[in-house]
């Protein structure tokens, strides 16, 4: 339609109407003179407005729905972040009180048997320098580390230093089969010699060959001339087996090491040697005995049995 003065009129005309109809409608309430027709409306409209609105629902529904996945998307990303964050923080929290725990059993152990110690922390093990039963130590000439001098941590002997780096050193541990210490046993002075056999607990050969020992008994290090390799009083471990004797000039153990050789982080190297042997004082609290439940048994004469009495009687 052209703009021209008599569409402008006819626009003010249906303007005019459509408020009068609006007026008329509202005064008249549900009596409205309008009802008819809008109810007839409905009945035209009605059916293509319910189509369409299905028709356009699921589109609707389809947008509303990525974005409300986009933003939930968000949320689990946001969540996942925050979890993977809270488990680091965890673990690391956890290893942190693993180690604080190791590093106070091992000051215990140094106290008690007044050893001054270098602490270090575990950073290779023997597969990399073609050793099978070493480690390698954050510590070295630097820190004062020699060749020869004990290493232990909160459990007992670990083994000794055997070669030494500006930062770093390398530690032959107790249950390498070139590894010998002279122990010791706790309460005596029985002696001998352990060495290493791998995963297998120490071989233990006594001086003399009738001591009496027995399942449980435990055994420290002797010590060394001037402290090198080993210090006196280190517990290396509990005897597991014994040999029967044979009469021979020693006799034969196995000894069942205070260390895990395969979970070593935190240990310690042995600067300065104790002013005093400290002997079985480092040894840990032997275990209480577990108590064995007795029953007793108390036998009841039966009501059925006759009585002596009573037999002579009916006879």
């Amino acid at each position: 339609m052209r703009d021209t003065r008599e569409s402008r009129l006819l626009l003010v005309l249906l303007i005019a109407v459509a408020f009068a109809l609006i007026t008329v409608d509202i005064r008249g309430g549900e009596d409205s003179p309008v009802d008819g027709a809008r109810q007839g409306a409905a009945t035209v409209f009605g059916p293509i407005e319910s189509g369409v609105s299905a028709a356009v629902g699921p589109v609707g529904n389809a947008v509303s729905a990525i974005r409300d996945s986009g933003e939930r998307h968000d949320r689990l990303a946001a969540l996942e972040k925050e979890n993977a964050a809270l488990k680091a923080r965890l673990g690391s929290d956890d290893r942190s009180r693993s180690r604080l725990k190791q590093l106070d059993k091992m000051l215990k152990i140094a106290g008690q048997g007044q050893y001054g110690i270098k602490g270090a922390e575990v950073i290779a093990i023997g597969a990399a320098q073609g050793f099978s039963w070493t480690i390698t130590v954050d510590v070295g000439a630097n820190d004062g580390i020699k060749r020869d001098m004990t290493v232990l941590n909160g459990e007992g002997l670990v083994g000794r230093v055997t070669t030494v780096g500006p930062n770093t050193a390398t530690v032959l541990l107790a249950s390498d089969p070139d590894f010998t210490v002279g122990t010791r046993m706790e309460s005596g002075d029985e002696l001998g010699f352990a060495s290493g056999q791998g995963d297998r607990p120490l071989r233990v050969e006594l001086l003399n060959g009738k001591a009496e020992v027995k399942k449980g008994d435990r055994l420290v290090t002797f010590g060394s001339q001037a402290d090198r390799p080993f210090v006196p009083g280190v517990p290396v471990g509990v005897v597991s087996r014994v040999d029967p004797s044979g009469g021979g000039l020693t006799r034969t153990l196995y000894v069942t090491p205070y260390v895990g050789f395969t979970k070593l982080d935190i240990v310690g190297v042995v600067v300065e040697a104790p002013k005093k042997n400290p002997r079985d004082t480092v040894l840990p609290p032997k275990p209480k005995p577990t108590p064995r439940p007795t029953v007793t048994v108390t036998v009841t004469p039966s009501a059925e049995a006759p009585v002596d009495g009573q037999n002579q009687q009916e006879q």
